[in-house]
């Protein structure tokens, strides 16, 4: 009984703990979507949390019209959605031949690819952008795809080769005694049992080029070629002293991750246990 009780105790302070950890979480979004439809004069006169006396749906207008916010975006998804499938594709392709084809040395080629997680970005910034200066790739959004695919493609390996481990080998022997090639097993078998590990790599990929701020700040100079992360920082200039502008531009900047988590996340858990199985 004294154990039981304590037991509970121990429950008690960690739902306490964990209501006051999602409260702390909740504060600064809740700033956000009410500052978003406040005027700015009622967000300087009113108290922070003080809901608006009415919806200033403007304040989203000059955000995503007026501050560019629809060329950044428009961007950021050109680049995000042109890379996906590449690095979805390289990333799988690599890793059914690693994990299927029997390959010699495959672990040793894994580790390679490993290797590349290890490198800094900032330690290849320099040779990446005079590649892109002497091919005339400045201002290009073609140069971040290019780049962005390199980038992420030994975490695609990675997420990609420990979910085909796990899967059974007597599938593709099966397979193969029908007939079937082995791009015929990548596509039509090995492929559609992979939708988790895919629909992970869809949300950290897009996440990861939507977000990306290095190569984008310096390849992209001109303002219409900017991506969301190098071109929020002029928004945020602009806007410095428009709070309710910026909170609107916010918002608006979240929707498409949250479009691609929403319609992925069903496998997302599913795909990254396979990856750390395998």
């Amino acid at each position: 009984m004294k154990g039981r009780g304590k037991k509970i105790s121990i429950n008690i302070i960690f739902y306490f703990a964990l209501a006051i950890l999602v409260l702390v979480w909740l504060l600064p979004i809740t700033f956000v979507v009410i500052t978003a439809f406040k005027t700015n004069a009622e967000f300087y006169s009113t108290p922070v949390f003080s809901l608006p006396t009415s919806l200033a749906w403007e304040n989203f207008e000059r955000a995503f019209i007026r501050s560019n916010l629809y060329v950044y975006m428009g961007n950021g998804l050109f680049v995000s959605l042109c890379k996906l499938p590449i690095g979805i594709f390289l990333s799988s392709l690599t890793a059914f031949a690693l994990t299927r084809l029997k390959l010699k040395h495959s672990n040793g080629i894994f580790i390679l690819f490993l290797i590349g997680m290890m490198i800094p970005l900032q330690s290849i910034l320099l040779p990446v952008c005079i590649a892109a200066n002497g091919l005339n790739m400045t201002n290009n959004l073609l140069s971040l795809v290019v780049i962005y695919t390199g980038i992420n493609l030994p975490f695609g390996i990675l997420v990609m080769r420990g979910f085909m481990r796990a899967i059974p080998f007597e599938i593709d022997e099966s397979a193969r005694v029908d007939g079937c090639t082995n791009m015929r097993l990548y596509w039509s078998i090995i492929m559609p049992i992979a939708k988790p590990a895919i629909s992970t790599l869809v949300i950290l990929d897009f996440l990861s080029s939507w977000n990306e701020f290095l190569f984008s700040s310096i390849l992209m100079t001109s303002d219409s070629k900017r991506t969301v992360p190098s071109g929020i920082m002029v928004f945020f200039g602009e806007t410095v002293t428009e709070y309710t502008k910026l909170c609107a531009g916010i918002l608006i900047l979240v929707i498409p991750v949250l479009v691609v988590y929403l319609i992925f996340q069903k496998y997302f858990i599913e795909g990254m246990a396979g990856a750390v199985k395998g």
